[in-house]
């Protein structure tokens, strides 16, 4: 506690103590290394003076002028005496009159023309203005002759701790990657002060934090921001709000201080896997469903955002590896399950699979809190649809002999429902495959029997088409072909393609050729 009370009561003091050493000097300022006295009013002194200026080519003067100091913001019911000039030449008559130029002569400061006294008739803002530069001259009253060369110095304005620190380019922005050990670069900070940053601790500038702590630390002097807990998850929080003050005086009491905020968002890392919703998923679908058709979405879920959330889904085990496939949404990340091959209620009614999602990046500083996956049970049940009758054969083809009798059977077809429910099929002829109604069909059992008599002579094939319709549903409805071949049988005696005329010699012989066609062309006799 003694050195606490010891160190502030230093820090109360010090700054009137550094006042009090500033204005002093400055109030009783007078001019000092005078390089040459002379006794004001000798002639032979001055014509001395003045032959040995001319032969070192130099100019000795009575003064010499220190630079003077006025001390900015300062104001009061007088005007602040800045200094005094006086010259060797001057007796201390009314002889020698005091002339004053320069930057603020005659409106800022304003001299004395007898005694020299400088004063300050404005306050004074070293950030607007530095400081002065005047020139000074003493003249001869009655002539206005000058009695020493202008001599040139300047009024510096001395600094006092006015300005706050700014932070000109606040409020900060800021990310740091999620997970980062201690002491991780943050960002940096600048702040400006507007004083004296040569003169005193007015512009000495020491950083700290009034909020983000113990998230967060800054090095007093650098202003550089770092992380000062381990693993701080972006799950957990991701968006910092971090106040940052500058405080000039070295930091110490007294001094002004200005703030800034600093938002410093956690960006994501790999550092959680993918997590199935729920351990156990049903699926239905019909039989009929087409390929490629979407039948069920799964999703894992993964607390990491952007490329560090993308999964990738597979089939890992199951009795239906082979008919269905799952693939990944690039918009949703959901896994869907689509059909690769038919089903058939009646041959499998449900399988089982194992579907695993996987980070598709891995982070290997991570890879240690592994594995970046997770799997889940797929159950898809299929379920009857009310299918088309189906014919035992896709063709048919049947043999009849063109004397067949009417209404005889020339052959069948069967067709059944492969639905479980097994609905009656009722069996027709597509009458535009039979125009000339040679044939029926009983819609029973599916028996073809001849209509009109068949003349193999006259059409060898016949093509019909035979429906079958279920009863039950008279949308659900079959075609099968069915060629039918005539036969032939012996229905016709030969005949001669043409008639000739033959002629036979007088004097022919038992078994001879008849040749007389060839004599009758050649003109010959027999």
């Amino acid at each position: 506690m003694p050195e606490r009370l010891t160190e502030m009561l230093m820090d109360t003091w010090t700054p009137l103590i550094i006042l009090w050493i500033t204005v002093l000097p400055s109030i009783y300022m007078a001019p000092m290394n005078q390089s040459q006295v002379l006794p004001s009013g000798s002639s032979t002194g001055l014509k001395r003076l003045t032959e040995e200026q001319r032969i070192l080519n130099r100019s000795k003067r009575g003064w010499v002028w220190n630079q003077m100091f006025v001390l900015e913001e300062f104001s009061g019911p007088e005007p602040i005496l800045v200094g005094r000039l006086h010259t060797d030449l001057d007796p201390g008559s009314s002889k020698i009159k005091y002339i004053l130029s320069g930057d603020g002569a005659g409106t800022i400061f304003v001299i004395n023309d007898k005694t020299g006294d400088i004063h300050a008739m404005k306050r004074l803002d070293r950030e607007e203005k530095a400081e002065y530069t005047l020139t000074a001259q003493a003249v001869d009253r009655d002539t206005n002759k000058p009695l020493e060369p202008p001599s040139e110095f300047i009024i510096k304005v001395q600094d006092i701790n006015d300005n706050a620190p700014e932070f000109v380019d606040g409020p900060y922005h800021a990310t740091v990657p999620e997970m980062s050990v201690v002491g991780t670069f943050v960002t940096k900070v600048t702040a400006t002060d507007a004083d004296d940053p040569v003169y005193g601790n007015s512009a000495k500038l020491v950083y700290s934090i009034l909020e983000g702590q113990p998230y967060f630390s800054i090095e007093p002097h650098t202003a550089i921001i770092k992380t000062a807990l381990p693993n701080m998850d972006r799950e957990a929080k991701e968006e910092y709000f971090v106040v940052i003050q500058a405080k000039d005086m070295g930091g110490h009491m007294g001094g002004l201080s200005g703030t800034t905020t600093v938002t410093i968002t956690l960006t994501d890392v790999n550092d959680n896997p993918p997590k199935f919703a729920q351990s156990l998923y049903h699926f239905s679908v019909m039989e009929d469903v087409a390929l490629g058709e979407p039948i069920g979405r799964v999703k894992a879920n993964d607390l990491d955002i952007g490329e560090n959330a993308k999964s990738s889904y597979d089939i890992i085990e199951g009795d239906g590896m082979d008919i269905f496939e799952i693939t990944t949404d690039a918009q949703t990340q959901d896994g869907v399950i689509r059909v690769r091959k038919p089903l058939d209620f009646e041959t499998k009614k449900s399988y089982t699979l194992k579907v695993e999602a996987a980070n598709i990046h891995i982070d290997p500083r991570f890879i240690s809190g592994g594995p970046f996956k997770d799997t889940a049970t797929v159950k898809i049940v299929v379920e009857d649809a009310d299918e088309p009758p189906v014919f035992s054969s896709p063709t048919y083809l049947l043999e009849v002999h063109e004397n067949a009798a009417i209404n005889s059977v020339i052959g069948q077809v069967t067709a059944h429902d492969p639905d479980v429910s097994s609905s009656p099929i009722r069996f027709s002829i597509d009458r535009h495959t039979d125009l000339e109604r040679q044939f029926n069909i009983n819609a029973e059992d599916g028996k073809i029997t001849l209509a009109t008599p068949l003349d193999r002579e006259t059409n060898m094939w016949h093509n019909i088409t035979i429906v079958a319709t279920e009863t039950r549903n008279h949308s659900q409805v079959s075609r099968v072909p069915v060629t039918i071949k005539v036969l032939d049988v012996n229905d016709n005696a030969p005949e001669f393609a043409s008639e000739h005329e033959a002629f036979l010699c007088e004097n022919g012989k038992p078994g001879q050729v008849n040749i007389s066609m060839f004599f009758m062309l050649y003109n010959l006799e027999c």
